[in-house]
């Protein structure tokens, strides 16, 4: 995960959490673990769309972060499970918080992007186009 350097150091706890969240595939390899332990070929089937190597590496930091564990037993071949680990649940409730938002608001945020969009691609009024030639 980036550093945010940019940021105010009081501030960047804050933009590493948004930066997890702001992943579409860390709140669907987190979601999908909140059904419970997962082997990687599971988690690789019950997430289209994402590539081994996505897989592999979204793991890897939601380990490094707390949110995931990690465990292999000793079989031969070495068997390797995923679950979420007790930060990784209570990170859990904020994001569902936000999901919410997102479908209890998604009709909201279309209008206002339809709405902004069609003035965006409207020409300028006659009145404002007079006033810039004037000003030349």
């Amino acid at each position: 995960m980036r550093s945010n350097a940019h940021m105010p150091a009081e501030w960047r706890p804050v933009g590493d959490v948004f930066a997890l969240v702001g992943d579409k595939w860390t709140m669907m390899v987190l979601g999908d673990l909140e059904e419970g332990r997962r082997r990687f070929s599971e988690l690789g089937r019950d997430l289209p769309g994402i590539s081994q190597k996505m897989l592999s590496a979204k793991l890897k930091v939601l380990e490094r972060e707390g949110l995931v564990e990690r465990t292999v037993y000793p079989t031969i071949p070495p068997r390797v499970e995923y679950a979420l680990t007790a930060l990784g649940r209570q990170f859990l409730v904020p994001l569902e918080a936000l999901a919410e938002f997102a479908l209890m608001h998604q009709f909201q945020v279309e209008e206002a992007r339809r709405r902004f969009d069609a003035e965006v691609a409207q020409p300028p009024a006659p009145a404002v186009l007079s006033l810039l030639r004037s000003t030349r």
